[in-house]
């Protein structure tokens, strides 16, 4: 990371998954790009690991690029994650991964 503060750097990520609508998911390297810098998806998963307000900063909706649930979702495991994602209307396909075209979140990312 540039010499940005973690807190900062931190801020800008929960800022952004924030934005995420229900019934959508983003990628942690998209989240990553709307945060500033494309190679922070790393970062991302630290961010979110320590999200001091799960319920305000909705870290289930962040997957992988492949659609994939976290197997260290820190707020109650990998199954708590596909049950919140599941209650939010997603839908997973034959090998448990999100389907990414359906709903993946598309924001205008000129608006960041």
């Amino acid at each position: 990371m540039k010499p940005q503060s973690r807190d900062s750097v931190f801020s800008r990520i929960y800022a952004v998954v924030r934005r995420i609508p229900r019934g959508r998911v983003a990628s942690y390297g998209q989240v990553a790009k709307l945060a500033g810098n494309p190679r922070w998806a790393r970062v991302v998963g630290y961010a979110l690991h320590v999200n001091p307000d799960p319920e305000g900063i909705p870290c289930y909706r962040v997957v992988t690029k492949e659609g994939r649930p976290s197997p260290a979702f820190a707020f109650g495991g990998f199954q708590e994650q596909v049950y919140l994602l599941k209650r939010d209307g997603i839908a997973f396909d034959e090998n448990g991964n999100v389907d990414m075209k359906r709903f993946q979140w598309r924001p205008d990312e000129t608006s960041f």
